[in-house]
């Protein structure tokens, strides 16, 4: 059963043109599905305001669509969040009489450059869309497989108990696997394992989950933590690695800087204790505290990002080691 995912980039509401609306919070998701190929398209509800709800969609996303209405500082954030997510795919929806060339400056030198372009045709997006989810691969689980679940919402419901709902980051979960919960460090059994409301016994990276979980209370969970069986995941609260600015980033970091790191579903907040600028300030090394650990698998991305940047919120990246 594969699955798309897709970070809808557009005026809130503009999915429910081409799927079911589902659970939403400062994110909404909406379903789309024919058969056994199904999109999961997610919308940051409470974006501009906060930044985090657009960190999370394109964070979580296979491919993006971006809906051009006119050329604004929103749709630079865009740009540069995708860039840094590294989201290679997408579509670019062109309204209001906008030319593909008036866009061109902007997109030149990012993911986005490889965007199929298009005018707004709903059918026509929709029957794309489950095309490429048909694509996706429908695999069986190896033995001795391990995955990794970021979990976005939690709960507790009557008669089953615990429930996350999230996406697979990584290889394979699978109905009675143990899994650690980073950072905090219990073991909890998944008791099921859902994919657009039907039972399966596993699930691949891609797939949108809803697990029911035994040995663990809804409580005790919050969101952003990790469900995994992967060893090689671990967590800190203090983190050295490579940076990566944006180019329109206007100066260099300096200590006690505060920022957010971004990774999976976690918007943390840290302070930069070291800089190390090297020849090139664009590219430091830099030392970073947080206040709470953050999850991650080495050799992962985190995105920076500066609040109180004003129109340029999204300082580049963090190599995680």
């Amino acid at each position: 059963m594969p699955n798309l995912t897709v970070a809808v980039l557009a005026p809130n509401g503009y999915s429910r043109e081409l799927g079911k609306k589902g659970t939403s919070t400062d994110i909404t998701f909406y379903n789309l599905k024919k058969g056994h190929d199904t999109v999961t398209l997610l919308e940051p509800t409470r974006y501009p305001d906060r930044l985090a709800p657009l960190f999370y969609v394109v964070s979580m996303a296979h491919e993006a669509i971006v809906v051009v209405e006119e050329i604004t500082p929103m749709l630079a954030e865009w740009i540069l969040m995708l860039d840094c997510a590294g989201v290679k795919a997408g579509t670019i929806i062109l309204k209001n009489y906008i030319q593909p060339e008036q866009i061109a400056p902007l997109i030149k030198g990012t993911v986005l450059e490889s965007y199929t372009v298009m005018e707004e045709d709903f059918i026509t997006l929709s029957a794309a869309l489950l095309e490429r989810a048909a694509a996706q691969p429908d695999l069986e689980p190896k033995d001795g497989a391990v995955g990794t679940v970021p979990i976005d919402h939690h709960f507790n419901v009557r008669g089953i108990g615990t429930v996350i709902l999230g996406c697979v980051a990584d290889g394979w979960i699978k109905k009675h696997d143990k899994m650690r919960v980073e950072p905090i460090g219990k073991t909890c059994q998944v008791r099921s394992v859902q994919k657009h409301d039907d039972d399966f016994p596993s699930a691949y990276e891609g797939d949108r989950v809803g697990c029911a979980l035994k040995d663990i209370e809804a409580d005790d969970l919050d969101r952003g933590y990790v469900l995994t069986t992967d060893p090689a995941v671990i967590h800190k609260t203090e983190l050295v690695g490579k940076a990566h600015l944006v180019k329109y980033w206007p100066a260099a970091f300096k200590e006690q800087m505060v920022v957010s790191l971004g990774h999976w579903m976690q918007f943390l907040s840290a302070r930069v204790t070291g800089v190390e600028n090297g020849d090139d300030w664009h590219n430091p090394t830099l030392t970073i505290e947080l206040e709470t650990p953050i999850v991650f698998k080495p050799g992962d991305r985190a995105v920076i990002h500066y609040l109180d940047g004003g129109k340029l919120r999204i300082a580049g990246t963090l190599e995680l080691e």
